[in-house]
C-alpha cells in the first residue's frame, strides 16, 4: 500500500472554494483540521466556540481528543479518537475523550452529498465519513509537534521522528514529550503541500482491540445520559398525543387539571396536550386525568392488515413507479425465459424499542434570547437540532450538550422530542424543563419502519442462468422502503427495481438498516426459490452470481466454511444463507429447528463473515454484528405494530414482543475479512442478513416458503398447514 498524502496550506483559509487549514484557538489547544467551505461563517463560529480544535494537550502529556459523533453503544468514542491518535502518534494511555461542540462548520463530516457537511450519526457512516478527517487532523498535529521540536533543538525536521507521546532525535538520543512541547508550541507559517499519512502496515492502534473509552463509567454508573440530568429549579413536562397520528386534541377539563397539585401550565399543540408540573409524578398523574376529544387525521380509517390487498393492486398495475435500478431489458429477458418465478413479500410496521425513553432538558433564557439543551441525539441536518428556528434566535446563542444515548436505531435522528421540550421550556423560562416520553407514548406515537410489499420476479434461461430480475416495492416513505433494493454484487444482466407509493398518514422513520431489512429478505429468499426450482445448491448459485465481486464472494466462501455448509445439518435442523451489502459486505448462515405443533422457530447458531475494509476496532465490529443479528432475530420472529381504524394497537412491551434472552442463539460466530480498503460501517450489516437466512433455512427444512415478516408462530402454522 502506497503512502497516502493530502494537501493543506494556511493560504487555503481564505479561499471560498474550500480546503483545509490549521487553526489555533484558545491557549493549550492544538490545531485541528477544519473545512472552510464558508470562511466567514467558519471564522464567526471559531470566535464564539470555547473549543475549536480536535485536541487539547496539557503540559503533563495528558490530552483530550474530541469526538464529533453520537455515542449510542457503537463505539464512536473510541474509534474516531483512535484514528486521530494513530496519525498523531499519541500515547493512548494518556488519551481522554469528550464530545465535541455541536458546530457543523468545524466538526461536521464531509461524507454526505457533494459539498455538504453534517453532524449526523446515522446510516453506519461515522467511521466511514470521519476516517480521512481524523487521519489528516492527527497528521497535522504530529507535524506541528515535529516542527516545534526542531526549532527548540535547532535541528532539521527530517532528522526527527516520533514515538507514542514523544518527538525523538535519534542522532543525539534526545526526546521531548508532547506535553513539554505544548508548553512552548511554535507554529509554522505555512504547511507543506503534502503531509505523509501512515501506511496500514505501520498502524499500532487502528486494527487493535482497544478498551472502549466510555465503558468503565458505564459499568461503574458514572456515565451520564440525558435522562440523568438534574438542574436547579427544574420542572417536568409530559404530553398526551393519543394513538391516532396527527389527530387534533380538544381538552375538556382544563380547570380540573390546573387545580391539581404541582401543575404549573397546560400547553396546547396541534397534535397533543402538554403539561408542566413541579414533579414527574405530578405531571404523569395529571396526564392520566386528561379528558380529550380527538379529531380525525390522514390516518383515520386505515387498517394495516387489509392494506396489503391495496398494495397488491398497486404492484399489479401498469403504471411504473420511481425507477431505482434499470439495466438491460427485463421484459425481453422474461419473454425469452425458460422459467419465471414471481412472489410477494410483506413486512409489517415495527418500532425502534430503544432502551432509554425519549427525553430532553431545555432551559430558555428569561429574555428568550438564548437556550441550552441537554440531550441524547443522533444529531441531524442542523447540529443545533432546530432550536434556533423555533426560538427565532441565532444558532450561536444555542448550546447543545450532547449526552450518551441509551439506544437510537434511527429514532433519535428525529428530534421531535427536542422541539417539544423547547416549546414547553419557552412557557416557563428561565426554569429548565425535562420532557420525558413514557414507553406508551413512544409505542403509540412512534415513528415506525414502514410496512411494505415487494413483488419480485426472476427469469431463468434454458441453461439455468438467472437472466432477469424485477423488484417492485410498494409502501410509504421513499428511501425508507426503497433502500437496499440494488443487486450490485450479483451478475444479473437485466434488472429493474422501482418504488410505488402508498400513503396512510402514519409516522415513519429510519429503523436500523432502513429498507435493507425487508428488501434483502425478498431478494435473498427469491434466490433460494430459484435455486430450489433449479435443484441447485443456494451457495453454489450465489457463487456463480458473485463471479465479478471477489470481496463479496470471499465472505460467502468463508461463512460456508465456518458453518460446514457442505455437511448435513443435525437431524431436525436446517441451514439457510443470505448476503447483504450495507456499508460492509457480509454473508450469514443460520441453523434452525421448528416445533411443528406450536409454530415456533428456534435459531441455534448464526455464522457471519464480514468485510468492513480497514477494521478500525475488530472486537467492536464483532459486537456490532452480534447486536445486529439479535435485533434482526427479534424483528423477524416477533416484532409487529398493527393499525386498526388508524390507531396503533400496541402500547408497551406487554403486547409489543421483543426477543427474550432464552430465545437467543447458542452461538454467534463472526469472522472479519479485513483489507486495506477504506473502512465501511458495520452497525447495519448484521440485521438485514437475518430474515433471508431464516426463511431459507425454513424452506430447506420444510419445503415451505415464509414471505410475511414477522414469522410469528401463527403465520408459521398457517404456512405449514396450507
Amino acid at each position: 500500500m502506497e503512502t497516502n498524502t493530502y494537501t493543506a496550506s494556511r493560504r487555503n483559509f481564505l479561499k471560498a472554494t474550500g480546503g483545509f487549514t490549521l487553526y489555533i484557538g484558545v491557549s493549550g489547544i492544538l490545531p485541528g483540521l477544519i473545512s472552510c467551505e464558508d470562511p466567514k461563517k467558519l471564522e464567526a463560529a471559531l470566535k464564539k466556540e470555547p473549543l475549536t480544535a480536535w485536541v487539547k494537550l496539557s503540559s503533563d502529556g495528558e490530552m483530550v481528543i474530541f469526538n464529533p459523533a453520537a455515542e449510542m453503544g457503537q463505539g464512536s468514542m473510541t474509534a474516531l479518537p483512535a484514528i486521530f491518535a494513530e496519525e498523531m502518534d499519541a500515547d493512548w494511555s494518556k488519551v481522554h475523550v469528550e464530545f465535541s461542540p455541536q458546530v457543523t462548520e468545524v466538526y461536521g463530516s464531509p461524507g454526505w452529498a457533494p459539498g455538504s457537511k453534517l453532524m449526523f450519526t446515522v446510516g453506519s457512516r461515522t467511521t466511514n465519513s470521519y476516517f480521512d478527517v481524523m487521519r489528516r487532523a492527527g497528521a497535522e498535529a504530529r507535524y506541528i509537534l515535529l516542527y516545534s521540536a526542531s526549532k527548540t533543538w535547532g535541528v532539521p525536521m527530517g532528522e526527527l521522528t516520533t514515538e507514542p507521546g514523544y518527538v525523538v532525535h535519534p542522532e543525539s538520543d534526545r526526546r521531548l514529550g508532547y506535553g513539554e512541547i505544548a508548553s512552548g508550541l511554535q507554529i509554522p507559517e505555512t504547511l507543506p503541500e503534502n503531509i505523509p499519512l501512515k501506511k496500514s502496515s505501520e498502524y499500532r492502534l487502528v486494527g487493535q482491540d482497544l478498551q472502549r473509552t466510555e465503558l468503565p463509567e458505564k459499568v461503574n454508573g458514572r456515565a451520564q445520559f440525558a435522562i440523568d440530568i438534574r438542574l436547579p429549579d427544574m420542572v417536568y413536562g409530559v404530553l398526551e398525543r393519543g394513538d391516532l397520528h396527527g389527530a387534533a386534541p380538544e381538552l375538556q377539563n382544563e380547570a380540573e387539571i390546573l387545580g391539581m397539585d404541582g401543575v404549573l401550565k397546560i400547553i396546547r399543540l396541534d397534535y397533543a396536550i402538554g403539561l408542566i408540573a413541579t414533579s414527574l409524578e405530578g405531571a404523569l398523574e395529571a396526564k392520566k386525568n386528561l379528558r380529550i376529544s380527538w379529531g380525525t387525521s390522514a390516518a383515520s380509517g386505515f387498517d394495516s392488515g387489509t392494506a396489503y390487498r391495496e398494495y397488491e393492486k398497486i404492484a399489479a398495475g401498469n403504471a411504473r413507479g420511481e425507477v431505482i435500478v434499470e439495466s438491460g431489458d427485463v421484459d425481453k429477458a422474461f419473454n425469452s425465459a425458460a422459467r419465471r418465478i414471481t412472489a410477494d413479500f410483506k413486512n409489517d410496521y415495527i418500532y425502534h424499542a430503544q432502551m432509554e425513553p425519549l427525553n430532553a432538558v431545555v432551559q430558555v433564557a428569561a429574555d428568550g434570547g438564548s437556550a441550552e439543551v441537554w440531550v441524547g441525539s443522533q444529531q441531524g441536518p442542523d447540529s443545533k437540532l432546530g432550536v434556533p428556528e423555533l426560538l427565532g434566535i441565532p444558532p450561536e446563542n444555542v448550546t447543545i450538550n450532547l449526552q450518551y444515548l441509551g439506544g437510537g436505531f434511527g429514532r433519535r435522528s428525529m428530534n421531535d422530542f427536542v422541539s417539544e421540550c423547547v416549546l414547553l421550556a419557552q412557557e416557563v423560562a428561565p426554569k429548565p424543563v425535562k420532557l420525558i416520553w413514557t414507553r406508551e407514548d413512544d409505542v403509540r406515537y412512534g415513528a415506525f419502519r414502514p410496512m411494505s410489499l415487494q413483488r419480485v420476479t426472476a427469469g431463468v434461461d434454458s441453461g439455468g442462468k438467472l437472466t432477469g430480475f424485477a423488484h417492485c416495492v410498494v409502501g410509504d416513505g421513499g428511501n425508507l422502503v426503497a433502500s437496499g433494493i440494488r443487486n450490485d454484487h450479483y451478475r444479473i444482466p437485466n434488472q429493474l427495481a422501482e418504488w410505488r407509493e402508498a400513503r396512510h398518514g402514519i409516522r415513519l422513520k429510519h429503523w436500523r438498516s432502513v429498507g435493507h431489512g425487508p428488501n434483502k429478505f425478498a431478494i435473498e429468499h427469491m434466490l433460494d426459490l430459484v435455486a430450489t426450482d433449479l435443484k441447485k445448491d443456494p451457495v453454489a448459485l450465489r457463487r456463480e452470481l458473485m463471479a465479478d465481486a471477489p470481496r463479496a464472494l470471499a465472505t460467502l466462501d468463508k461463512v460456508a466454511e465456518m458453518a460446514d455448509w457442505d455437511t448435513p445439518a443435525p437431524e431436525g435442523r436446517a441451514r439457510g444463507v443470505a448476503f447483504v451489502e450495507h456499508g460492509s459486505l457480509g454473508s450469514g448462515i443460520c441453523e434452525i429447528s421448528l416445533d411443528r405443533d406450536t409454530g415456533k422457530i428456534t435459531v441455534h447458531h448464526f455464522w457471519c463473515a464480514v468485510d468492513p475494509g480497514i477494521a478500525v476496532q475488530p472486537d467492536n465490529i464483532k459486537a456490532q454484528i452480534e447486536g445486529g443479528i439479535i435485533m434482526g432475530m427479534s424483528s423477524v420472529l416477533s416484532e409487529q405494530i398493527t393499525i386498526r381504524d388508524g390507531r396503533v394497537q400496541q402500547s408497551n412491551y406487554s403486547d409489543y414482543r421483543l426477543l427474550r434472552m432464552q430465545d437467543a442463539p447458542e452461538s454467534i460466530e463472526t469472522v472479519i475479512l479485513g483489507s486495506d480498503q477504506h473502512p465501511e460501517g458495520v452497525g447495519e450489516t448484521g440485521t438485514p442478513l437475518v430474515a433471508g437466512a431464516i426463511a431459507n433455512a425454513f424452506l430447506k427444512l420444510t419445503g415451505k416458503s415464509l414471505r410475511h415478516l414477522p414469522f410469528t408462530p401463527e403465520r408459521v402454522l398457517e404456512v405449514l398447514n396450507a
